[in-house]
């Protein structure tokens, strides 16, 4: 990967970090700024916005540490399964949340139920998102390994010589 790439990426990855920590605070603090009660309840919405913003970061900095192995040429290793393993929970964190905003938005939905039926598609696309990275995982298991088998094969010749 080259290093205008992984410049790129990261700073897209910096902006959106930004905008998800901007969305907390300010879900948090108009929690106790509404202009006619003074205080808006903690809906189900709010809490499943925060925590969304929270799977989102645990995604973006896994994959910031995982640019970071890219970079040191590091990352065919075991030590990167637990990042790429953090990104597919986070994924299937969101797919579970929006699903939870499907449930929630359903009952409003009763006339025209095509709304409810495209979020769920919506939220089994997520989840294909998440099969795609586990695809992904695979492969990288699989370098790994080829990576190990290479190195002994490496180690076994210098032996010969």
């Amino acid at each position: 990967m080259g290093k205008l790439a992984v410049r790129a990426l990261r700073a897209v990855l910096a902006v959106v970090l930004t905008g998800t920590v901007l969305v907390q605070v300010l879900t948090v603090w108009s929690l106790g700024h509404d202009p006619e009660d003074g205080s808006l309840p903690l809906t189900p919405l709010r809490v499943i916005t925060i925590l969304g913003m929270v799977a989102a970061q645990v995604a973006l900095v896994s994959v910031w540490r995982l640019l970071t192995m890219v970079r040191r040429g590091t990352v065919f290793s075991h030590s990167a399964f637990r990042y790429v393993e953090a990104v597919i929970g986070a994924i299937v964190a969101a797919a579970l949340l929006w699903f939870a905003v499907t449930a929630i938005n359903a009952p409003g939905q009763r006339e025209d139920p095509g709304v409810t039926v495209i979020m769920g598609g919506v939220g089994l696309a997520i989840l294909g998102v998440a099969l795609i990275v586990l695809v992904l995982r695979m492969l990288l298991a699989q370098a790994v390994a080829r990576d190990v088998e290479a190195a002994q094969m490496k180690a076994e010749l210098d032996e010969v010589i």
